[in-house]
């Protein structure tokens, strides 16, 4: 059931995009994090915020 209200989909988004992802393990970790909450990596990088392009073979 897709969601339909502007308010909640900025919501969505928000809660969904606003995360740093860990590049050794794969963790999500909240926004503010300096050290990653699985293997405390220190190498964040923030979610990508659009879907990939995919190549048509």
């Amino acid at each position: 059931m897709p969601v339909t209200d502007p308010e909640l989909v900025k919501i969505v988004q928000d809660r969904v995009f606003n995360v740093l992802i860990c590049r050794k393990c794969g963790a999500h970790n909240p926004p503010g994090a300096t050290k990653c909450r699985r293997c405390h990596s220190k190498d964040l990088r923030p979610k990508r915020k659009e879907l990939a392009k995919v190549k048509a073979a």
